[in-house]
């Protein structure tokens, strides 16, 4: 007799993907599920028309400019979904203080929580607002423009998950604003991101989670920042422990074709980025605060199972 239970689908049935501490959003179902939201016409790129700088390196990984790109990269819509889900109260309040394009902020209203983005483009933060008109009318996402360090003070709201994901310092670079993060030296950054980040802190009730998508950036040497462990220690220096540090494995893109001349240097090319969990408050207060994942399909929703 062929046993044909497989627990990964119960898994998927119970909490949207099995929690586990690598997510590959490469899997069919992820990008079922991904493209059942872009349905819905989300279009994060858009504010960012003119593109992104990236800063180009050669083989010896020295910089020699930067090149326009024509689109900067979607925030993950099913990774918002799973995060919401799996970490925030039920019609909870939600804090995004490097909100970038649309896609976080439809996803939690969608979803029936509250969101509130901030970011420094006025470009930006319009079409975000069209986007959020158009697809919700009756249920916008709220987002504010300014330097989060400075919008951050006027917020009087206490918040239930703050879910961001920050500039990678110089890595991309998305406006000559002296007050854009992308543009300071990385000592700078280090001390304004620092700044933002306690504020968000101060801002997330007790007994709830922060959640911060990070990755790593090397230097004009190659070697890797400490983005990571800057970003750590943060959150430690604020009293928050990390809880969970989850893989998020990405789509290879164009990373065969570059890998040949990365590898001359030694250097293994990264297709993943790493999701933070840290938790402000008493672990014994998780059961009572978290229901149970809500996994059901909405009505002409993809069932990712």
């Amino acid at each position: 007799m062929v046993n044909n239970y497989n627990p990964n689908g119960e898994l998927r049935r119970n909490f949207l993907v099995p929690p586990f501490s690598i997510l590959d959003s490469k899997k069919y179902y992820w990008n079922e599920q991904k493209r059942f939201w872009i349905s819905k016409g989300i279009q994060s790129e858009l504010g960012r028309d003119a593109g992104c700088n990236v800063e180009m390196t050669n083989e010896n990984w020295e910089k020699y400019g930067r090149k326009p790109m024509p689109a900067t990269s979607i925030f993950d819509p099913f990774l918002c979904e799973i995060v919401y889900k799996w970490f925030c109260t039920k019609n909870g309040t939600i804090l995004d203080p490097f909100a970038g394009g649309s896609v976080r902020g439809i996803v939690a209203n969608c979803l029936g929580y509250k969101y509130t983005g901030i970011d420094l483009s006025e470009k930006q933060i319009k079409a975000n607002v069209e986007q959020g008109e158009k697809i919700l009318p009756d249920n916008k996402p709220t987002w504010l423009i300014g330097d989060s360090d400075e919008v951050l003070d006027t917020l009087t709201d206490a918040y239930d998950l703050v879910f961001t994901c920050p500039p990678y310092h110089d890595l991309e670079v998305y406006s000559e604003d002296e007050n854009d993060l992308s543009n300071l030296d990385y000592d700078l950054f280090i001390k304004k991101y620092e700044s933002i980040l306690t504020k968000s802190i101060d801002k997330l009730k007790p007994n709830r989670f922060f959640v911060i998508v990070v990755s790593d950036i090397r230097d004009k040497n190659g070697f890797y920042k400490g983005f990571l462990e800057d970003t750590v220690n943060i959150f430690l220096k604020n009293g928050l422990k990390k809880y969970n540090d989850i893989i998020l494995a990405k789509p290879l893109g164009t990373l065969p074709i570059r890998a040949n001349n990365m590898f001359r240097n030694r250097k293994i090319g990264k297709c993943h980025e790493n999701v933070l969990v840290f938790y402000k408050g008493s672990v014994k207060e998780i059961q009572d605060n978290f229901n149970e994942i809500d996994s059901t399909p909405k009505k002409n929703e993809v069932p990712w199972w």
